[in-house]
């Protein structure tokens, strides 16, 4: 059935992949309705939530070169499940957290155990994965980040119905409990370390940061960063606050994009085979483009009718995410060398931290300052980044290599 839909075999990885599961389930049931949270919980108006997010992202973002460099020192294994416990913590701690500070606090400490998670993402899927079937593990995983995004999201959607202080409060809990059980689901599973050459200098951030080109990548990816960062930071509030559509719309919403990638990410990834990277990854920011023309034109229309037109907008957004995410992760787990990977991918979710420290407090500030005058700023940050991204191979020849799909060349060539 995988591979029917464009994924790899799972073969001894299971545990691995039920991990991931369990984590994304959790996420995706407080991702929906984290800004609704907080106002909900506390007295602080809709800017200061986002700017006490921003402030968390800021305070974080020097982590990322921390925890590359323990990646590479101690395996991605242990900072993986060292992650997971940082982020129950902090997320338990959401359950007291009533002012600014407090909130900026308990997700700053929430943010490094992502860090520590997703920065060490990447070097185990490189390992478990071959030249040539890096986009459908990628994408693979993506999708099955997506599909457990899907029932948390629905169960937020159950959430934002309730609308009380114990149903908030449950998502956080819960949340919290996803977190210990990936914890437990990782201990059995192998550690990828990648030991450094023999003959080979000793390196560190040094040559990391002198390697320009992979610094093209990173601020290329900024902008389709801003883009996934929609579904989050804008939409939740664009939806239920702006243009005043019912409750259950965020969660519905929510549910599409992940069942969409879910489903549709191996297909997807079949579709580009054979296409250039920077040309995909320039596309996924035009389909983005194209979804915030439609969330503007929700926003002109009666409730029943805005309804449809958002989620068709949310699936033309799905299908930006779909086409980016493989290929820029694949792009940058393959530009980076092997014993030094840990940084190199740490830098790369870098853009990460950076697009969590702005969109919050962006977004919000954006919003606040005019019905569409978020989406006209996206669209041109899209634009840009497009453009940008087309000039990549030459300077990254691997941001030119064509997306390969290794299950469908078995089935054309099974000697």
């Amino acid at each position: 059935m995988l591979t029917r839909l464009g994924f790899p075999r799972v073969g001894e990885h299971r545990r691995f992949v039920a991990a991931i599961v369990a984590d994304t389930v959790g996420s995706g049931l407080f991702m929906p309705i984290t800004l609704l949270y907080f106002l909900a919980m506390t007295d602080l108006s809709l800017v200061q939530v986002g700017s006490a997010l921003s402030l968390s992202a800021v305070l974080t973002m020097p982590g990322a070169f921390v925890i590359g460099t323990l990646v590479d020192r101690f395996g991605p294994r242990r900072m993986m499940l060292i992650g997971n416990l940082v982020q129950a913590a902090g997320m338990v701690a959401y359950l007291w957290a009533d002012s600014l500070l407090a909130v900026a606090l308990w997700t700053a400490l929430l943010n490094l155990g992502r860090q520590a998670f997703w920065g060490s993402f990447g070097n185990v899927v490189t390992a478990i994965s071959a030249p040539g079937e890096r986009e459908l593990w990628f994408g693979f995983l993506q999708a099955v980040r997506n599909l457990g995004y899907s029932v948390g999201g629905l169960l937020a959607g159950l959430a934002l119905q309730v609308g009380t202080d114990v149903a908030y409060q449950s998502v956080v809990v819960v949340n919290a409990v996803t977190f210990v059980l990936a914890f437990v689901l990782l201990l059995d599973v192998p550690d990828h370390r990648v030991a450094h050459p023999v003959d080979a200098p000793v390196e560190g951030w040094g040559a990391v940061l002198r390697d320009t080109a992979y610094l093209r990548l990173v601020l290329g990816q900024l902008g389709f960063v801003a883009g996934m960062m929609v579904l989050n930071f804008a939409l939740p509030v664009y939806v239920a606050e702006t243009i005043d559509l019912p409750g259950w719309v965020v969660g519905a919403i929510f549910t599409l994009n992940t069942a969409l990638v879910g489903l549709g990410q191996g297909l997807v990834v079949r579709r580009m085979t054979g296409r250039v990277r920077a040309r995909m990854m320039g596309l996924a920011q035009l389909t983005f483009v194209a979804a915030y023309a439609l969330f503007v034109v929700a926003g002109w229309l009666p409730v029943w009718l805005a309804i449809v037109v958002m989620l068709v907008g949310a699936a033309v957004y799905t299908a930006g995410e779909l086409t980016g995410g493989p290929v820029f992760s694949a792009t940058a787990a393959e530009a980076a060398p092997d014993h030094l990977r840990g940084r190199y991918l740490g830098l790369f979710q870098l853009s990460w931290g950076v697009g969590g420290a702005v969109t919050p407090v962006a977004f919000t500030w954006l919003l606040a300052h005019g019905q569409n005058t978020l989406w006209w700023v996206l669209a041109l940050v899209a634009l840009a980044s497009a453009a940008y991204l087309q000039r990549l191979p030459k300077v990254l020849p691997v941001a030119g290599r064509r997306v390969t799909n290794r299950v469908e060349e078995e089935a054309a060539d099974p000697a």
